[in-house]
């Protein structure tokens, strides 16, 4: 056996193992969930006449549905907002915990610490600080006063709840995304810091004309990761609000706050319309692939003109 035939085989003994976990996690349910899309898959097909081939019904069907269209364009907005809070935050404190600041390390574990915590617990907390916490301080302090009013709770209304959710997302996930700026941050040649400011720069000129582009590929990455993690929500959702409050849409009541992962979970396990469910999760996945690979090509080519 040479050399190369050796090395060759060592790499896929150990490959081996995260191939087969990869395809029969990842590759095999999903050609198969794509096939149960198009069918009348559910917990009562064999009941119903066994399972059978049904076209485009499933999706004509989703896309009839009020609630999955509101969770369409809900999921939207919250994505681009929460993906523009998340970075404008983590690059203020990457620029924060880079700068002359006392037991900056501190701050960097204190910020990622909430990253460490799962989304459900996450939810729940919040929950409690915005039903019980804040109403309280309002009770304690005069001036708060507005905020006991059980109309004033963020969780009561669908864009205040929609807003909620947002500070909890970006309070979870920026410390995170702030570490991958900082190492960015931190790979800029301090040279040219320095002579721009011995040329005179402020620290806005030094921060829009060196620090924003040669930061451009970190960009680049915490777009995607933010766009992705956004865009498929699902735990701080469940744990927050539920999905409510409830509203209305083209006569019919649905959840307010439902984002498209929740949508597809209660399609599936609370409607009991498993292939209905599937075909949604196929629009998901086709839909945020696209977005997906547009963010990135933007990005890359925004890199080169920085």
């Amino acid at each position: 056996m040479t050399k190369k035939t050796e090395s060759s085989l060592v790499f896929w003994v150990f490959l081996a193992p995260v191939l087969f976990a990869f395809i029969m996690v990842m590759v095999i349910p999903f050609f198969l969930g794509s096939y149960y899309a198009f069918t009348n898959w559910s917990s009562s097909a064999r009941v119903d006449g066994g399972l059978r081939f049904v076209g485009l019904q499933n999706f004509a069907e989703s896309f009839r549905d009020p609630a999955f269209l509101y969770s369409f364009g809900i999921t939207f907005a919250y994505t681009i907002l929460n993906m523009i809070a998340i970075n404008v935050v983590a690059f203020a404190l990457a620029l924060l915990v880079t700068g002359e600041l006392r037991l900056k390390n501190v701050y960097r574990v204190g910020f990622f610490v909430p990253n460490l915590i799962g989304g459900l617990i996450l939810g729940y907390i919040w929950q409690f600080i915005f039903n019980n916490a804040i109403p309280s301080l309002g009770r304690i302090i005069p001036v708060l006063g507005f905020l006991a009013n059980p109309g004033n709770l963020m969780l009561s209304k669908n864009t205040s709840a929609l807003a909620a959710m947002i500070v909890v997302g970006t309070w979870q996930y920026a410390g995170y995304i702030m570490m991958i700026y900082v190492a960015a941050i931190e790979n800029i040649p301090q040279e040219l810091l320095e002579a721009a400011k011995i040329d005179g720069a402020t620290p806005w000129i030094r921060l829009k004309s060196i620090t924003i582009p040669l930061c451009a590929q970190a960009f680049t990455v915490t777009m995607f990761l933010t766009l992705v993690n956004s865009f498929k929500q699902f735990d701080v959702n469940v744990s927050l609000t539920s999905g409510g409050p409830s509203t209305m849409l083209m006569g019919q009541p649905i959840l307010g706050t439902e984002l498209l992962a929740l949508n597809i979970y209660n399609t599936a396990f609370i409607s009991n319309k498993l292939s209905v469910a599937q075909a949604r999760a196929f629009v998901f996945f086709f839909v945020l692939a696209i977005i997906s690979i547009i963010q990135v090509y933007v990005n890359k080519k925004r890199e080169i003109e920085l």
